[in-house]
């Protein structure tokens, strides 16, 4: 394990798994942990590529106690352990929250990113606007804020039971939970910042392969804003995982990861 260093005592947790093969940094969702990447972690370490894993503020392994929880100062930090660990170009795959830090993180990056990989990617807008009518409606945050502080177990319970589309088993749901409700008290701040993220010019001046892996059932992320994400890429393309919901590296390895492989082996 290693910590990146943020200053003012506080630090985030990740992980660099050594390998000769272009890196892959892997970028977890919305109060989550990195652990949720084991699998696809695994089959990327077999495959020979490095891999790093970063625990976001305030969760996983992370520090808890952070002033600022949006989704740029997360990338910020996807960044600035990037750069710590030397690798080089790397390829950055950011689930739901962590698509919009991986957009970000690209921008940061410049040269040093080779390519994005947005896993039912919340990039590049979570809520609706007058000219983007998809994703959730601007005033359900109240209603997640709410339901967090009357069950706060209980909230995080029926979202892990509505993760994934395809039938999983009891001891998975279990798993996701308790990721979701080990996450800090003030994890809702980054939600509420992803909800004023807008990246379209952002992915428009992306010059670098983007793929955009949705999942057709989807009911957490409306499908279609990975499809305008693999739109405004100069460079993008989508994969769909059918029958697939929110994690498709979970409901169907075998088919994330090939077209995760097929991707890296294009650069």
């Amino acid at each position: 394990m290693a910590r990146f260093d943020v200053g003012d005592g506080r630090s985030v947790y990740f992980e660099h798994h050594r390998g000769e093969k272009l890196p892959v940094v892997l970028i977890h969702g919305w109060a989550m942990s990195g652990r949720i990447w084991a699998g696809t972690v695994e089959a990327l370490k077999a495959d020979g590529h490095a891999v790093i894993v970063v625990d976001h503020r305030g969760c996983g392994q992370s520090d808890r106690d952070f002033d600022d929880l949006s989704v740029g100062a997360i990338a910020s930090d996807v960044a600035g352990i990037v750069r710590g660990c030397g690798v080089g170009a790397c390829v950055l795959n950011g689930w739901s929250l962590g698509g919009a830090v991986a957009v970000e993180a690209a921008r940061m990056l410049g040269d040093q990113a080779a390519g994005v990989v947005l896993t039912c990617g919340a990039s590049p807008r979570f809520v609706r606007s007058d000219d983007f009518p998809h994703g959730g409606e601007p005033g359900a945050l109240d209603a997640t804020a709410q339901a967090m502080a009357a069950d706060r177990a209980g909230f995080f319970r029926g979202l892990a039971e509505g993760v994934c589309a395809r039938q999983v088993s009891a001891a998975t749901i279990d798993w996701m939970w308790n990721a979701f409700v080990d996450s800090g008290p003030d994890a809702l701040d980054s939600l509420r910042s992803l909800a004023a993220v807008d990246q379209r010019q952002t992915l428009a001046a992306l010059d670098v392969p983007l793929l955009s892996i949705i999942g057709s059932n989807d009911a957490i992320l409306d499908p279609e804003i990975g499809r305008i994400a693999a739109g405004l890429a100069p460079k993008g393309q989508c994969a769909t995982m059918e029958g697939c919901g929110h994690a498709p590296f979970i409901e169907d390895a075998p088919a994330y990861l090939a077209a995760l492989r097929g991707f890296l082996a294009s650069l």
